[in-house]
């Protein structure tokens, strides 16, 4: 996925949400922060997004520009509508959101999330494509460690769910991460 892809998801759904902003969660919400991230980063064609004030109409924009829809067999990319639960993400994440709002967009707002926030969420998730994807991240310097460490210090994780993802943020930045094939979705 592109810059522009996502600029268009963004202006797509929040025209079909009547939303003037929606938020981007998934792997995909890099390109917010870093809009030419590593390509390794980019492999997903599938945006995971909400509508930020009408959280309930995520099924119409997954029903309207989602996969197998006819927008995503036009443009080869496509959203996922979701909600507030699909990450768990550390207090202040809402502060520290990268807005993407210019005419690609029609200035509708695009809230995408902060790296390490965004970090802290596949860490959670702890599939081997989101190990993957931080391992990228790590590798490429778009982490801090001690940030991502202060940061999942402050989630709502039990004590022991916080150490294995600790675990995993030291093992991100000990594994290399050559020729990541990335989320095929988010």
């Amino acid at each position: 996925m592109t810059r522009a892809n996502l600029e268009h998801i963004i202006r797509a759904a929040a025209t079909i949400a009547d939303d003037g902003d929606i938020l981007v969660v998934g792997s995909q919400s890099i390109l917010g922060q870093f809009p030419d991230a590593d390509p390794r980063l980019l492999v997903s064609m599938e945006a995971d997004v909400y509508p930020r004030n009408r959280p309930e109409r995520s099924d119409l924009i997954d029903g309207s520009i989602g996969e197998g829809s006819p927008f995503e067999s036009v443009f080869g990319y496509y959203a996922h509508g979701v909600d507030a639960s699909t990450s768990v993400l550390p207090p202040g994440w809402e502060e520290r959101l990268i807005l993407v709002s210019n005419e690609n967009t029609r200035f509708f707002r695009g809230w995408c999330l902060e790296v390490h926030d965004l970090a802290i969420a596949k860490l959670v998730a702890g599939r081997e494509k989101d190990l993957a994807f931080v391992r990228v991240l790590a590798c490429g310097g778009y982490v801090d460690r001690a940030t991502l460490a202060a940061r999942l210090e402050r989630t709502g994780l039990p004590a022991d769910s916080r150490r294995i993802v600790s675990g995993r943020i030291d093992a991100s930045a000990s594994t290399p991460a050559p020729g990541y094939d990335g989320p095929a979705e988010d």
